[in-house]
């Protein structure tokens, strides 16, 4: 026996009637086994230890394989060689324990300080105009999750001490201080607000509906407002809250603040 190529028609074999896999999902599995043969040169299944798949996952991370697949593979893998245990055709998983390269952790993207400013300052006297602008302002002002922000209910802006109480994940509540400007947007929303909302609609933002506005709206409006200012980039709602974090901390340098204002748990994440 030819033990990784009939070991493999076996598995794969197990894996559509027993396991019953969709096709492109044992094709998936396929592959990847089979990439697994191609790199033990002949070798015996049985014979592959953990410093061998160390070496496999190391010379097709050199040769320019993603960590994703990396891991998808180190998944496939392990699969086979549990089996192979299970079948009493292998004493130990030589997989066991190993994990791929970690995926380099990709910068969240920020608008400039002036792209920002057209964006949240563009002028629109049309009533979803004065909501989309106190709405962005009120977004980078205090660095809010869309989430946050549509959750907002009238009572939730002092405008007197200039704050604004939030509700963010792990239903946590902090304050956080409102800028003049979106103090001021929302003055002139508000009116506006009052005849638009449905009766007893609590909500800070309402859409066309007299509802609460919900975030994919939002995605939208942000779009359509940074086509309309001309600035050219793929614009959503977490951008402004990563300008709003650039921007304060390179203006103040103060982490720990910038940390409590936008409700991170870990200072790790803020520094990312």
């Amino acid at each position: 026996m030819k033990a990784p190529a009939s070991a493999l028609a076996r598995y794969l074999d197990f894996l559509r009637h027993e396991r019953r896999l969709a096709a492109h999902t044992l094709a998936a599995y396929s592959r990847d086994c089979a990439l697994l043969e191609k790199l033990s040169a002949g070798r015996d299944s049985r014979e592959l230890g953990a410093a061998d798949i160390r070496r496999f996952v190391a010379s097709l991370h050199g040769g320019g394989l993603a960590p994703r697949s990396l891991a998808r593979l180190l998944s496939a893998w392990r699969g086979f060689f549990d089996w192979l245990v299970r079948s009493g055709d292998l004493a130990a998983n030589p997989c066991q324990g190993i994990r791929a390269p970690r995926a380099a952790r990709t910068l969240p993207e920020a608008l400039s300080p002036d792209d920002a400013s057209r964006l949240v300052a563009l002028e629109d006297g049309s009533d979803l105009g004065l909501r989309d602008r106190a709405l962005f302002e009120l977004a980078y002002s205090c660095g809010l999750r869309v989430s946050e922000l549509t959750g907002l209910d009238v009572g939730s802006v002092d405008a007197s001490s200039g704050e604004v109480r939030v509700t963010g994940k792990g239903s946590k509540t902090r304050i956080v201080p409102v800028g003049g400007p979106a103090l001021e947007a929302l003055a002139r929303w508000l009116p506006v607000r009052d005849r638009l909302a449905a009766a007893g609609e609590p909500a800070l933002f309402v859409g066309r509906s007299g509802r609460r506005l919900a975030p994919r709206e939002v995605q939208r409006r942000i779009k359509r407002r940074a086509a309309l200012a001309g600035l050219g980039v793929d614009v959503h709602p977490h951008m402004l809250r990563h300008s709003f974090a650039s921007h304060v901390l390179q203006s103040s340098g103060d982490l720990r603040a910038v940390q409590e204002m936008l409700g991170h748990s870990s200072i790790g994440t803020t520094q990312v």
